[in-house]
């Protein structure tokens, strides 16, 4: 059972609206971290001479920590307290960020983006379960479509910020941006989040399935970024352990009485298909915005923020139009809007395919980005409703943890693997003929892997008003139960969503 606010709060109230921002503020630190340094990437690696596999590390040095502890933080907020496991990991990525800005070499910088995807395992899956937790069933919808659109406010205002900071300051002012941002972050949530918490947690961890889930996703990304640079034998060495210990997680977790990731979950079509979307979708967005940061600066000759502000149309629309999403997928479902939305992504994609030498930003550049944007206001709310929806309210962290564990795993296997997969490798980052080849086959990938996505939601994704009978709306609201689910009851509840 969930213990949060009695009545739950209601979107118009000054509570919910600073809880919003809150948890927007805190989950925006993470995603503009995951963008913001994108715009840095060549400065990083003139100062530090760093090569390509070692930028590839300071991108995915921060989303493998992310993506293999976000469901331990998602299990520690469930059981400890979801404000305070927030709090905590404000904490920690402040700190962390702060390491970061003072590095002197490659590794130094690598190993606090590590540190960093830790702070943001814990605070990640936080932001949203708190609100799950805190607003009232009607205005649940409206408040995940605000989160959503602040977030992705985030990571599209993220080559701005860094490319002005980067251009009149430093590229070690993208990480120390984050110290006041944190700052803020602490004080509103102290004073207007609630409190929850699962009742029912687990009291003891799921060791054997995080340390499945990290061994995976480390071997895995080692042998695709270090696929050129390393002997035959450790590639494959590092790719078999990293398959194994994958193919092993399953399994184990079905196994354990508490596993930190649930199977049962799973049961849900509704379910399994929103994360399956996520990790095609999520894996594209990821690519796109490494490659075409990185393109516009080598190729196309743009100076850091001028870079930053070519994607500025995306940080508008998205503040205009993406908690319209979340109505939207209230009113009529969200198989529509997340089908159409992956295919206005990719057709955004293929727009900015012929991004090149010479580039005209408003015939070349702009309106790839606002068919990308229109597609990202349509899809982002109606997936993370469609996500929690479809798990019961005692599991809203851990879905939560799932949801960005899938997201962020897309898009550190995307960065790891594409460089390579092109081409690229060793400076081509900084020599713009081989670059602008290698650009033009990893934005025609990410057009196959949006596409892609949007089938998935248009086959598996089902309209629950329309198909099962009841409301399109997040799971009913803790306070209408009388006795706690049980785990046959969930996975009965699953099975039938």
């Amino acid at each position: 059972m969930t213990i949060a606010t009695p009545a739950g709060l209601s979107f118009r109230s000054a509570s919910g609206r600073w809880v919003v921002v809150a948890t927007a503020l805190g989950s925006g630190m993470a995603m503009l971290d995951g963008s913001v340094v994108n715009v840095a990437l060549r400065q990083i690696g003139e100062h530090l001479d760093a090569s390509l596999a070692q930028l590839q590390w300071i991108t995915n040095g921060y989303l493998l920590a992310l993506a293999s502890l976000i469901l331990v933080g998602g299990s520690l907020g469930d059981r400890y307290g979801r404000r305070r496991v927030f709090l905590i990991g404000v904490g920690w990525f402040a700190l962390a960020s702060a390491l970061c800005a003072a590095a002197q070499d490659p590794s130094q910088l690598i190993a606090a983006r590590v540190l960093q995807g830790i702070g943001g395992a814990l605070l990640t899956p936080g932001s949203l379960a708190m609100i799950q937790s805190a607003f009232r069933t009607e205005d649940r919808g409206r408040a995940i479509g605000a989160w959503a659109g602040f977030g992705g406010i985030a990571t599209a205002v993220g080559p701005f910020v860094g490319g002005w900071l980067v251009e009149y300051a430093s590229w070690r002012w993208v990480f120390l941006i984050n110290l006041p941002l944190a700052a803020v972050t602490v004080l509103i949530t102290l004073r207007h989040a609630p409190e929850s918490r699962d009742t029912e947690s687990a009291q003891h961890f799921d060791v054997a399935g995080a340390g499945l889930a990290t061994l995976s996703l480390v071997g895995v990304t080692f042998a695709l970024i270090e696929a050129t640079t390393l002997p035959v034998a450790a590639v494959a060495t590092s790719a078999a352990v990293g398959l194994l210990a994958g193919l092993a997680f399953v399994p184990v977790e079905q196994r354990r009485l508490h596993p930190m990731m649930p199977t049962h979950l799973f049961a849900s079509r509704q379910f399994s298909a929103a994360n399956g979307m996520t990790l095609l979708v999520y894996a594209a967005l990821g690519a796109l915005m490494f490659f075409l940061v990185l393109q516009l600066q080598t190729v196309s000759g743009y100076g850091p923020l001028r870079a930053g502000m070519a994607t500025v149309p995306v940080t508008v629309m998205m503040l205009l139009f993406a908690s319209r999403g979340g109505e939207l997928a209230t009113r009529i479902g969200p198989r529509l809007p997340m089908t159409l939305g992956p295919f206005a992504c990719a057709a955004g994609a293929a727009l900015l395919v012929g991004v090149g030498e010479h580039v005209s930003y408003w015939t070349e550049v702009l309106p790839g980005l606002l068919a990308f944007s229109v597609g990202l206001c349509l899809l982002v709310a109606p997936l993370t409703s469609t996500v929690l929806a479809a798990a019961p309210d005692r599991n809203a962290g851990i879905a939560s943890g799932i949801n960005n564990a899938v997201a962020r795993a897309g898009s550190l296997l995307a960065v790891a693997a594409l460089p390579a997969a092109v081409g690229l490798r060793g400076d081509d980052y900084a020599r713009p003929v081989v670059f602008a080849a290698g650009y033009a086959r990893a934005l025609w990938v990410c057009v196959v892997l949006l596409a892609l996505g949007g089938v998935v939601s248009w086959l598996l994704v089902r309209d629950p008003e329309r198909d099962v009978g009841v409301a399109a709306t997040p799971a009913d609201p803790v306070s209408c139960r009388t006795t706690p689910m049980g785990d046959a009851e969930h996975q009965q509840r699953d099975r039938a969503n």
